[in-house]
């Protein structure tokens, strides 16, 4: 039975209550022309059944396959154990924990995370999770422009090494708070950012340098260098990182002689799978001195009246708490769920477990780009250590070899193309510990065999 909010005597009640003759009055500053006469697109209302023959239709569509493509979204094996208690009621309905009383449990678990996340970047505070990797670098920049002191200029340094959907994210984000986003070039022979490029900037006055880790070509930066140098001209430095490749990284708490004040970037990596584009969780973390600039919430560990440990929000500078003028942050959203997801699979595998993923990734992926590199047609481009994303130039039309990938059921990797014109012909490629010798084997082959067909084509049509 349809559910009508309010009956008709109710609408023309508030009508009249407000001078107004009819609804559409209340929308008159909306153009005719772009107001919809009718639906004629949709269709009729199906039943239950119906639906639920549709929606099967709908992903027998989804092709599955063996996927290489990374680029910010990373497949890695969850144990069962993760969903198996993250649809458990209390974790899988839950809501913000504003009544501490009545919210012990879920209050602990995030704080278990934000101390798990800390340890791991090396910071001294950690939220309790933002939207995306996107978003909370947005925050980020945001947040080191009101920290730094010594800066009059809303100035940031953003390599062209981040994450492309990052920095497109952060200028809609920033730009109406006349931040300024200044792009640093990379080196064309290492992939990354070279000290070097940071002289045009030296004794300017600059809020912030960001310094991705590893970069989005996968490649690592010279953080330590990048870090003193920002330091020595007083640009605070926020670190945009792979939280799984910090199992083997120095941590940017450490990175050069003061380390990182602020470190952000996307959890997907940390127990949360890939589903049609989300939902991910961006974590934030940040120096103690700077705490009170932290967007976010973060829940503190205290004693009740009794002396029993006990746990609530803290710091809460967010919209919803304060004047909308002096919140920290007006993104509301944080995602608690997958929050939940990192938790559980950061405490089952441990530091010992999350090292040997990661150690595995970054050995199978090395082991196959030597591999490929047997191929005749494919060469490495950056000649610089990297994680577990590596580039390839190939002598064929990337976006051609992509799509004959694809019809054998291998999602060959990312076609740089369109974020960098200089790379046209390049083809970044992921691996991680979920690839398995014969997936490896069968990729080397299918690759092998579009590129001859590619030459054969070719030499044709000439």
């Amino acid at each position: 039975m349809p559910f009508i909010p309010h009956t008709r005597e109710d609408v023309k009640v508030m009508l009249e209550c407000i001078g107004v003759e009819d609804i559409d009055q209340l929308y008159d500053e909306i153009p005719d022309e772009l107001k919809l006469k009718s639906l004629s697109d949709v269709p009729m209302g199906m039943s239950e059944m119906e639906v639920s023959q549709w929606l099967k239709q709908l992903a027998a569509k989804n092709q599955a396959g063996a996927n290489f493509i990374g680029a910010g979204a990373y497949e890695h094996y969850i144990p069962a154990a993760v969903f198996d208690l993250l649809s458990r009621g209390e974790f899988y309905t839950s809501y913000t924990p504003y009544q501490a009383e009545a919210s012990q449990g879920n209050l602990q678990l995030i704080y278990e995370y934000q101390t798990m996340m800390a340890n791991l970047t090396g910071m001294e505070v950690s939220n309790a999770s933002l939207y995306d990797g996107a978003t909370a670098l947005a925050e980020a920049v945001l947040m080191a422009v009101r920290c730094n002191r010594q800066s009059q200029s809303k100035r940031i340094l953003m390599p062209a090494t981040v994450h492309p959907a990052y920095r497109q994210v952060v200028a809609n984000i920033v730009k109406q708070q006349q931040v300024v986003i200044e792009e640093v070039p990379y080196c064309t022979e290492g992939g990354n950012v070279i000290p070097e490029a940071l002289t045009g900037w030296q004794g300017e006055d600059i809020a912030a340098l960001v310094i991705p880790q590893p970069n989005f070509f996968g490649v690592l930066e010279e953080v330590d260098a990048l870090t003193d140098w920002a330091h020595q001209h007083n640009i605070l430095v926020i670190a945009v990182v792979n939280p799984l490749s910090l199992a083997l990284l120095k941590e940017p708490g450490k990175w050069g002689q003061a380390g990182a004040d602020i470190v952000c970037g996307d959890g997907q990596s940390l127990g949360v799978p890939l589903a049609c584009g989300g939902p991910y969780f961006g974590f934030l973390c940040c120096r103690k001195a700077i705490v009170r600039q932290l967007p976010g919430r973060i829940v503190g560990r205290t004693v009740d009246e009794q002396g029993k440990t006990c746990f609530t929000l803290t710091l809460q500078a967010r919209e919803q708490h304060i004047r909308r003028s002096k919140a920290t942050s007006n993104i509301c959203t944080n995602q608690g769920l997958m929050v939940t997801a990192a938790t559980i699979y950061m405490s089952l595998l441990g530091a010992e477990g999350l090292k040997q993923v990661a150690a595995t990734c970054h050995h199978r992926a090395r082991e196959f780009m030597q591999q490929l590199m047997a191929i005749e047609g494919v060469t490495r481009v950056f000649q610089r250590p990297f994680f577990h994303e590596f580039v390839l130039r190939l002598e064929k039309p990337v976006a051609e070899v992509i799509t004959k990938l694809a019809g054998q059921g291998i999602f060959a990797g990312y076609n740089l193309q369109s974020d960098y014109p200089e790379l046209g012909d390049c083809l970044l490629v992921c691996v991680t510990e979920t690839k398995s010798d014969a997936e490896l084997q069968r990729y080397h082959l299918n690759l092998q065999q579009a590129l001859s067909k590619l030459s054969k084509t070719q030499g044709t049509h000439k």
